[in-house]
């Protein structure tokens, strides 16, 4: 079995307001056996789309290669944007060395709630994915469960939008914050299930009736061009 272990620490800094969340990079990443055109940072994969797509919104003119420039590059936009990296999986088993999420065996989740009370800026969240087994929601999904919460829908429209209430004990505030909870003082935070930046997403993409509908009135349009409007709203 391969041990499958998150090659980066979760991207976090004091004013980020949003995070993106997702599962692992391709193993390779963790083997530190880069291809052409990888960049060695989360999302980095030359055949990922997440970059792509956040190119085009914002007109970076990023860099897709493998160099510390290329990696500052994302760094500097996260930050002037308040945006987070916290990836839910540590670590997972797999007996078939690829990047496929069903292939995860023995998973172990980082501690989202630590996070979040540790950054109480965060207000939302942004996943990769759905709720498909082995995906970001899923897996946020069964963490909640086993600290007795769960999300409660907020839109049903493709990317579907959720909240939850981040709760905190007064010895758990205390760790985190100089004040104490006023009463009524709660804190609710949003997720939004992105449709995955992966090229293996695309026959999912192709039967959602939003792009159907796109697709009639400009049959131009390819499954890029609609996840960069729809991550346009979240981002």
């Amino acid at each position: 079995m391969f041990l499958h272990s998150h090659p980066f620490e979760p991207f976090l800094f004091e004013d980020a307001t949003k995070l993106i969340v997702g599962t692992l990079p391709p193993p390779r990443f963790t083997m530190g056996d880069l291809k052409e055109g990888d960049v060695n940072f989360c999302y980095g994969s030359r055949d990922g789309q997440l970059w792509p797509i956040l190119d085009r919104i914002f007109g970076l003119n990023l860099d897709f290669e493998t160099t510390e420039q290329a990696i500052q590059q994302r760094m500097d936009f996260l930050k002037e944007r308040k945006i987070g990296i916290c990836d839910i999986v540590q670590s997972a088993e797999r007996s078939k060395i690829d990047a496929s999420d069903l292939g995860m065996e023995n998973i172990v989740l980082r501690d989202m709630f630590g996070y979040l009370k540790a950054y109480s800026k965060v207000d939302t969240l942004l996943f990769t994915g759905g709720n498909s087994k082995n995906g970001p929601e899923y897996f946020f999904r069964k963490y909640l469960k086993e600290h007795g919460a769960a999300l409660e829908l907020v839109s049903n429209e493709v990317p579907r939008v959720h909240q939850f209430e981040l709760q905190s004990s007064e010895k758990e505030h205390k760790l985190f914050s100089n004040e104490l909870p006023l009463p009524g003082n709660r804190r609710f935070i949003k997720t939004v299930s992105l449709t995955a930046p992966s090229g293996a997403a695309n026959r999912a993409v192709g039967s959602l009736e939003a792009y159907k509908n796109m697709k009639r009135k400009n049959p131009e349009i390819n499954t890029i061009d609609f996840r960069v409007m729809q991550y346009k709203e979240f981002f």
